[in-house]
């Protein structure tokens, strides 16, 4: 009996540390492609213009970004500030990673102002193509944004809107630099 009963209790040890040592094996891993945004690591300085049109009568764009990597290494968390003469000052947070099934990556912002923004991008050697379509005022938007890494610690980015999709309208314009 006190065989039997020093079998079940060892087999039951087993099963415990064999289920713990797969759940270890199973645990996600971060992808490769997601080591590209450690570009975007640390703070950042923007500085652009708004071009007059739908968003307004345009004007200067300053922006501040801290960012970091999430525990786990998924997510690139950019906690923002920004401050525009077309749209006021704010803050807001965004979300940079990588959709395995889709090989794209994603980024997923939240404002101050209430806006809330989905975009899936690309990387082709030296530029990146962000794409989303939202709706504004009632209307279908799509919209690119577009960062051209100059060195590593400048890049210039352009933002795009069309209705169509085939007439696109620069809404802004500007350059990044990488703070200490």
């Amino acid at each position: 009996m006190k065989r039997l009963l020093t079998l079940i209790v060892f087999s039951f040890v087993l099963f415990v540390v064999a289920s713990s040592a797969q759940a270890q094996m199973d645990m996600l891993k971060p992808a490769p492609e997601l080591k590209k945004l450690d570009y975007f690591l640390g703070n950042w300085s923007l500085e652009g213009d708004m071009k007059p049109g739908a968003m307004g009568p345009g004007g200067k764009m300053t922006e501040t970004e801290a960012n970091k990597w999430m525990d786990g290494d998924f997510f690139l968390q950019c906690n923002v500030e920004f401050k525009s003469t077309n749209m006021g000052n704010g803050t807001g947070v965004a979300y940079m990673g990588y959709n395995s099934d889709e090989k794209v990556y994603t980024y997923d912002a939240f404002n101050s102002m209430g806006e809330a923004e989905h975009s899936k991008g690309t990387l082709d050697g030296d530029t990146w193509n962000w794409a989303s379509e939202d709706k504004m005022g009632g209307m279908k938007m799509k919209t690119h944004f577009i960062i051209k890494t100059l060195s590593p610690t400048s890049y210039t980015f352009k933002f795009d809107m069309s209705q169509d999709g085939t007439t696109w309208n620069t809404v802004m314009e500007g350059k990044a630099t990488k703070t200490k």
